[in-house]
């Protein structure tokens, strides 16, 4: 195979795979239970997290990790509101500091994140299933570069 042919296939694997994950994630998540949650919703519950509760900037700062794109904490009130509207996260006051202000899971919530994480695991199982122990370093090496391509592009884009 030429360097020609490689980047072809690479190219067209890449595209193809960014929006087949897009849309089957949403379509494996957005089951009849959780049919009243976004993509972008299950996003938020997965930067929420399990626990006590995070506070509005640090999950404003997870989700701008995962989804790689700037999120105001003016955008991600509306999003936490649509979701304590839907009965998935809650508000509650710190016990430390009552002007403190925590966001968390409701029971509904808790059920959603691990439905999310289910599906995460099964994706990252059925690569593990395929690769021996030469063939995992390569892997690993392949999405870290991928990684840092994005992280780089995006920091270019912003500045």
């Amino acid at each position: 195979m030429g360097m020609d042919d490689a980047y072809k296939m690479i190219n067209q694997t890449l595209v193809s795979l960014i929006n087949e994950i897009w849309e089957l994630e949403e379509k494996a998540i957005i089951t009849d239970e959780f049919k009243d949650l976004t993509n972008n919703d299950m996003h938020v519950i997965e930067a929420v997290g399990l626990g006590d509760g995070n506070n509005m900037s640090s999950i404003a700062r997870k989700l701008n990790i995962t989804v790689g794109s700037l999120v105001t904490v003016g955008t991600l009130t509306i999003a936490i509101n649509n979701l304590v509207k839907k009965a998935y996260v809650k508000r509650v006051r710190s016990e430390k500091d009552r002007r403190v202000v925590l966001i968390s899971l409701t029971e509904k919530g808790v059920k959603a994140y691990h439905h999310h994480e289910d599906y995460h695991r099964q994706m990252t199982q059925a690569i593990l299933d395929k690769l021996d122990d030469t063939e995992l370093p390569v892997l690993v090496k392949t999405l870290d570069a991928l990684s840092e391509f994005f992280t780089g592009y995006s920091e270019n884009k912003e500045s």
